[in-house]
């Protein structure tokens, strides 16, 4: 059932996901799937918490180059069709729902945030950026563009592009670092 929910998301995103069309496609009684989820919200979640894994973190041996490889396996991942539906689909049903915005910046903070924020915090250690760097305004700097060209216009995320997002946010903390 979950993989059906699944599937359906993928197409749809969580708004085309009904209980009656997850019942018709995997064949299992309505019944028996309330049995398990008492709600659609309840189903929708728990496929949600399932989407994937958080991405590896890298040790390229320096700053950029994990912070590159990182970038450029999250913007491969963008690309794909389940990414394309159901994380917009996701982020607008966390507006409504209390309990999807919750599973919103768990899944977020486990599945994307939490690798870049091992990078940046190994990366002071090593003294490749400030300590009082800011890491989400980092991570702003380099999720936000990857967002914009998937959801808003429509340009590629390719590797030229991913090594400027990069680059951008290298500039920008020596920038930091040198103001301070």
């Amino acid at each position: 059932m979950l993989a059906v929910t699944h599937q359906m998301m993928s197409e749809t995103g969580l708004s085309g996901v009904s209980i009656d069309e997850v019942s018709k496609r995997s064949g299992v009684a309505k019944t028996t799937i309330y049995r398990h989820w008492p709600s659609r919200a309840d189903l929708l979640l728990e496929a949600c918490s399932k989407l994937g894994s958080k991405f590896e973190v890298p040790d390229t041996g320096s700053f950029r180059g994990d912070i590159e490889a990182l970038v450029m396996a999250f913007a491969s991942y963008l690309r794909t069709a389940p990414a394309t539906k159901i994380l917009p689909s996701i982020v607008d049903a966390a507006e409504h729902d209390t309990k999807i915005a919750k599973l919103l910046h768990a899944q977020v903070r486990a599945f994307i945030m939490a690798p870049l924020y091992e990078v940046i915090e190994r990366a002071q250690k090593k003294a490749e950026i400030g300590r009082d760097q800011d890491a989400s305004h980092l991570i702003a700097r380099i999720v936000g563009p990857l967002f914009f060209r998937r959801w808003f216009s429509g340009e590629s995320l390719d590797g030229n592009f991913v090594r400027a997002i990069v680059q951008s946010a290298i500039v920008a903390v020596d920038t930091d670092t040198r103001r301070r």
